[in-house]
């Protein structure tokens, strides 16, 4: 017979039991052992889930980089690395929007406290090295390769962090897919350079009109990726004419 409702997992209770010390004392003046007395288990409990004070602020993220990381392999190869590293950074910001009222008050409190922005910053450089490893993979037959994995990785969790932010600042009231959507298409009309239709600056399909016709001269040792980018940058001054 069930006598209510059950209660929460031990490590649940110990970041609740942390946050509420955090907000009513200050994340400085609260100890490990107010929160383990607080959440009412021993002080080993504690360090079975969390290394550190800091940890218990960023609960989620090792989930996070996790799904991140399985959804970055579970590509064939044939999608576009790009936009393939833009959905996997869809995946981190819809964790933080499936618990906003905890995700603003993470946030407000990391903006209070040097040491947890600093932590932040070690989180994230996580997430983009996660990124620029798998694009250099994608791109490992490029000669820019490297370069082009490691400055589209930071793109993609700058625009990331760009949409977060807002969405934070908002209370977690406004929109988040629209954040995201708009910050992630940027991204892929940036640095998406596939020939084809892919997206443009806008976001949109560029169109082509069927009679256009372009001559190109190039080096022989020219890649191939160079061409396509003069290609379509002939026929976008073409349509301006």
């Amino acid at each position: 017979m069930n006598d209510g409702p059950a209660k929460p997992a031990m490590r649940e209770a110990l970041v609740a039991a942390a946050f509420e010390l955090f907000l009513e004392r200050g994340f400085e003046q609260t100890t490990i052992d107010d929160i383990v007395s607080l959440a009412g288990v021993g002080r080993r409990s504690f360090f079975r889930y969390f290394p550190a004070k800091e940890d218990v602020v960023f609960p989620d993220h090792e989930r996070s980089l996790a799904e991140m990381t399985e959804f970055l392999e579970s590509g064939t190869g044939e999608e576009d690395p790009v936009k393939h590293a833009c959905d996997a950074a869809r995946l981190v910001l819809r964790m933080y929007a499936e618990q906003p009222s905890f995700s603003v008050q993470r946030y407000r409190l990391t903006r209070k406290v040097p040491g947890l922005r600093a932590y932040e910053l070690s989180v994230v450089w996580r997430y983009e090295h996660t990124l620029a490893a798998y694009l250099r993979g994608r791109f490992a037959d490029r000669p820019d390769g490297p370069l082009r994995a490691d400055v589209t990785a930071a793109a993609v969790v700058a625009a990331h962090n760009h949409a977060l932010r807002t969405w934070l600042r908002s209370g977690g009231e406004s929109d988040w897919v629209v954040e995201v959507d708009a910050a992630m298409a940027f991204v892929t009309g940036t640095w998406n350079d596939r020939p084809g239709g892919e997206s443009g600056g806008s976001g949109e399909p560029a169109e082509s009109g069927a009679d256009d016709v372009v001559v190109l001269v190039a080096s022989r040792r020219a890649p191939l990726w160079r061409m396509v980018q003069g290609i379509e940058s002939a026929l976008g001054d073409a349509r301006r004419l």
